[in-house]
């Protein structure tokens, strides 16, 4: 008579600080870019899915934005669709940065994650950081939500794939018992409109200063499918909040532009099957962050 081993399936919600590496450890795991990964903090907007398979089963992370004391328009939408993918998850990923005190922001998560002690696994991040210090994370951890087992507080590193596994054994071991979700060669289930706006923006963000960052949003125009299905022809829009950022985005001779252009060209061509043609411009979209509308639209 043949065993057949019975397949694990969890949604599992990652929540930390805004840098605490989320991101990196959701593209590491899945093995593929999934959601941008920048030096500048607050920079995840939505849930973001990746999707791990392992012949234990099937893990779906969602990647929520990084939780964080504001009281803007757009962070407090944010933090709303943190709790909500809390509530509804099978797993908790929670991720701290052994390079930083744990202070009021870090207080703030551990008193959201109170409730959900049970299917909370901790992973301290940045191991290998100059600075790190695991011990103070393990002792702040063991302090504020003393019912974690000390098997589910792990120190890795995600950005060298250092104790990755462990975290995944971990989360593994508190998912039920249950189908898969998605077919074994998903690692995310974005559309196609979607990523790219996302690998523009990332390409964006990592190339622009100060407040400029946070104040773009990219919407995708128009997408058609050309030459049989092996070009992709892609118009997207750039869409910053004043006239003065639009100068700064295009840049002298419009370099800045041309830059990201070429650079997210370049990650896109990595991820799909098919060439893909991006016209990319400029435009003001006046104070959207304060914009209903426009907020429903980037926050889903």
């Amino acid at each position: 008579m043949e065993s057949h081993t019975q397949t694990k399936t969890a949604v599992v919600a990652i929540i930390g600080r805004p840098s605490a590496g989320k991101s990196t450890f959701l593209n590491t795991a899945c093995g593929e870019l999934v959601s941008i990964v920048s030096e500048i903090p607050q920079t995840t907007r939505d849930a973001i899915r990746g999707i791990v398979n392992t012949s234990s089963g099937q893990l779906v992370f969602i990647d929520t934005p990084g939780y964080h004391a504001s009281e803007k328009k757009l962070n407090l939408k944010l933090r709303a669709l943190t709790q909500e993918q809390l509530k509804d998850a099978d797993a908790i990923l929670y991720i701290l940065d052994a390079t930083r005190e744990a202070r009021e922001e870090e207080a703030l998560i551990a008193e959201l994650l109170q409730p959900y002690a049970e299917r909370i696994v901790v992973a301290i991040n940045k191991l290998d950081a100059s600075g790190a210090k695991s011990d103070n994370a393990r002792k702040f951890i063991c302090d504020v939500l003393s019912a974690i087992p000390a098997e589910r507080i792990i120190s890795m590193s995600a950005k060298k794939d250092e104790h990755v596994n462990d975290v995944l054994k971990a989360l593994y071991a508190l998912a039920p018992v249950a189908p898969a979700l998605y077919p074994k060669e998903y690692y995310t289930d974005q559309d196609v409109g979607f990523r790219i706006a996302e690998i523009i923006r990332g390409e964006a963000i990592n190339r622009l200063d100060e407040e400029i960052p946070h104040c773009i949003y990219i919407d995708i125009a128009d997408m058609e499918m050309k030459k049989n299905g092996t070009l992709l022809w892609v118009r997207a829009f750039l869409c910053v909040e004043r006239e003065s950022q639009k100068g700064i985005v295009i840049g002298k001779n419009a370099a800045m532009i041309k830059a990201i252009r070429i650079a997210a060209l370049e990650k896109l061509q990595e991820i799909f099957d098919y060439k893909i043609d991006l016209d990319l411009q400029v435009k003001v979209d006046k104070n959207w962050r304060q914009k209903d509308a426009v907020l429903k639209k980037l926050v889903v």
